[in-house]
């Protein structure tokens, strides 16, 4: 528990020093994203992004917990 606690708070940390050229990525715009806009309404469903996210951090945890 230590460790992942440990883990997560450098990797927040890393995420705020480098929000600048994060916040460039197209994450949230990628074909598969979902955005309806009309009239006083908006919904917006990151579908892709949530895959990729999701698939990403599943090797990364299968690759941690493997040691």
């Amino acid at each position: 528990m230590q460790r992942l606690l440990i883990a997560l708070g450098v990797l927040l940390v890393v995420a705020g020093l480098t929000w600048p050229w994060l916040s460039r990525l197209p994450w949230g715009r990628l074909p598969g994203d979902f955005a309806i806009e009309r009239e006083g309404f908006s919904f917006h469903f990151p579908l892709a992004t949530s895959l990729i996210v999701s698939i990403v951090l599943s090797v990364l945890f299968w690759w941690w917990w493997r040691k």
